[in-house]
């Protein structure tokens, strides 16, 4: 499996912590020191995952070496849907041509983007598709409630497009070596832990801290089992990209596997956390100055339980 192109859209409102002092009494510096979250994007009210998925599309047309409607799979990756039945991939379809493609959706929290990749993996190697497109999108601040004190403060809003090919395309083209995905909803607190109930509270995190403990283990562990099963050591690996939870997780996660800082890519400082897109989000913000015999492992942990990492060699 190849990365042919990737293409991202970013809000452009930033909403500061001092925003919410007065909704939740949680001041600038308590926020930053626990999360080290300083901004986080936040969508227009005319803006919703589809229309993110489909700008990030169009970002990434310009270097994509093949027709769009060539495009045989695409898959929608998220959480915070904006319809469940006319989904996002759907909309790209219609507003691309692209006739003679598969479109889902599909949802495991965080993990929604590693799922993906691994269900395109899967048609490549049915042979009931070769060239797929993945937009992974959550627009957090539509289901967030700015008051609650455990997780009011953390959401951002973004989107990613990936086009994945079974061949490779072009010489730039990354490899994908290898993916693993979990479902974990049998561990800790598993399916209690974080929440989107759209009608009942929207999206809250009642368990952060069994969060924390779940994601400092799976997301390293994972690492370095794809490290280990495709012959390279730690100190091979050129970039860490994790979900941007929190950023004491990826402390947490340098201290275990003794990474220096510079390894560790990362945005939730100024976009909070954007939810199943941001390690996508990371990889496709940074992807022009990778350089070819990069090693990247991409590792996420999200509700329900659900983990996931791919290994990527430019």
């Amino acid at each position: 499996m190849y990365i042919n192109t990737s293409g991202y859209y970013i809000p452009e409102e930033r909403v500061d912590n001092q925003h919410f002092l007065a909704l939740n009494g949680l001041t600038s510096e308590w926020i930053e020191q626990r999360t080290g979250i300083k901004t986080r994007s936040k969508a227009g009210p005319e803006e919703n995952i589809n229309t993110m998925g489909l700008e990030a599309i169009r970002r990434a047309l310009p270097q994509l070496p093949y027709d769009i409607t060539e495009v045989d799979l695409i898959i929608l990756a998220s959480y915070s849907p904006y319809d469940t039945v006319a989904t996002g991939a759907h909309i790209a379809q219609r507003e691309f041509n692209i006739e003679n493609a598969k479109a889902l959706y599909l949802s495991s929290a965080c993990s929604s983007f590693l799922n993906a990749l691994e269900v395109v993996e899967g048609y490549f190697c049915m042979g009931k598709a070769s060239k797929a497109l993945i937009i992974s999108a959550d627009k957090n601040s539509a289901y967030s409630n700015e008051t609650d004190t455990k997780a009011g403060h953390l959401w951002g809003d973004a989107a990613a497009a990936y086009f994945i090919s079974k061949e490779r395309m072009k010489d730039t083209d990354a490899e994908i070596l290898s993916i693993v995905t979990q479902g974990l909803g049998h561990i800790g607190k598993g399916p209690d832990a974080v929440q989107l109930r759209p009608r009942d509270g929207g999206i809250m995190m009642p368990e952060g801290r069994d969060v924390f403990i779940q994601a400092c283990t799976y997301m390293p562990k994972n690492v370095l089992y794809l490290l280990e099963q495709n012959g390279y050591g730690l100190d091979e690996l050129t970039y860490f990209i994790g979900h941007q939870a929190n950023m004491r997780i990826m402390s947490n996660i340098a201290k275990q596997l003794d990474l220096p800082d510079e390894k560790f890519l990362q945005n939730i400082e100024e976009l909070g956390n954007t939810g199943s897109v941001s390690s996508a989000l990371v990889y496709a913000q940074n992807a022009d100055q990778f350089k070819k015999g990069d090693l990247i492992a991409i590792t996420v942990f999200g509700g329900g339980y659900s983990a996931g990492a791919c290994l990527i060699k430019l």
